[in-house]
């Protein structure tokens, strides 16, 4: 157990440092100086504004006047003091206070949207499995394929036409109660319900072939009960894993929802910070948005022995198994 916890956390080092230094790397690969870019875009991209001062003073900040390698060194010291600077798009704020003000609406729009997503995703695949007939087993599988195939801003601007414009029933844009969140985080959801029910469907057709279940079905139980008593528990095991994987999918998705709900956030902080070239709170959003997904998946993997404990001794498994 020690020996996999250790790997799993080396593993989430080389992933996180991974994400520092892609970060490091796009300054360094834009074309032209850094510095001066960011003068050009807080000032709406006029040249003529870019005052010589104003970028020797950028340039010294980010550590943009040292050898890359001095560079580089400077900029993890940074990360791991959570020194990010100023966000020069954002009023010359600094940029973990930006983050922190716009971090709160995305976490609630992501929890909102996973929880969505697992509910959705289970009852989707339980009912193209345990539905007494064949025609509504496939409504079920279809509705699944629509939320894969459906691109999350058509999905967006189909169920704003719906249930905004039309029903009412939520608001269009803005952020506020929770009726604001739940039409953003549905439409996120959809995409990986859609992907969690066909996983899970999968897992529990296979796993209904284990001999087990045919003791069970033997026994005189019905298809459901078996599925729920018997089935349910080792066909889960993927879907844990995928929930994890389907978090950085959350993350890229709520970028596109924020700008189309109109709602504050990571997501919209992002384009904002591309559009004017503010790098040091492109980076912080980077090494936030990769350390979320590496936190989330380092939290699968530890907790994953504790459902299947055959991770850890695959051999011992394969032994009781003969």
């Amino acid at each position: 157990m020690i020996r996999y916890v250790l790997r799993r956390l080396g593993q989430a080092a080389v992933v996180l440092w991974g994400a520092i230094t892609l970060s490091f790397v796009i300054v360094q690969l834009t074309p032209g100086d850094p510095a001066r870019l960011m003068v050009m875009g807080g000032e709406g991209g006029d040249a003529g504004a870019a005052d010589d001062a104003q970028i020797a003073a950028i340039r010294a900040e980010m550590g943009l006047d040292q050898p890359v390698v001095l560079q580089y060194v400077s900029y993890l010291w940074r990360v791991l003091t959570l020194d990010w600077g100023t966000a020069y798009s954002q009023q010359r704020q600094e940029v973990s206070a930006v983050i922190g003000d716009n971090l709160g609406a995305t976490v609630e729009l992501g929890v909102t949207s996973l929880v969505i997503m697992t509910v959705l995703g289970i009852a989707f695949a339980l009912g193209s499995v345990l539905l007494p007939t064949r025609w509504l087993r496939s409504a079920f599988q279809g509705i699944s394929v629509i939320g894969i195939a459906v691109p999350s801003f058509v999905m967006a601007i189909l169920l704003l036409q719906v249930f905004s414009f039309r029903l009412g029933w939520f608001p269009a844009f803005g952020a506020g109660d929770l009726r604001s969140v739940l039409l953003p985080a549905i439409t996120i959801a959809l995409l990986g319900a859609g992907t969690l029910s066909q996983v899970f469907a999968r897992s529990i057709r296979e796993v209904s072939t284990e001999g087990y279940v045919e003791v069970a079905h033997a026994r005189g139980l019905g298809p459901a009960k078996v599925v729920l008593t018997h089935v349910l528990r080792n066909a889960s095991l993927p879907v844990y894993t995928i929930v994890g994987m389907l978090v950085g999918g959350v993350v890229s998705g709520a970028a596109i929802i924020e700008i189309i709900f109109g709602r504050p956030g990571v997501g919209q902080l992002y384009v904002e910070a591309v559009g004017a070239r503010d790098f040091p709170l492109i980076q912080a959003l980077i090494v936030l948005t990769g350390g979320l997904y590496v936190l989330v998946t380092l939290i699968v993997d530890l907790t994953y022995p504790l459902i299947d404990p055959r991770v850890i001794s695959p051999a011992a498994s394969g032994r009781s198994a003969r």
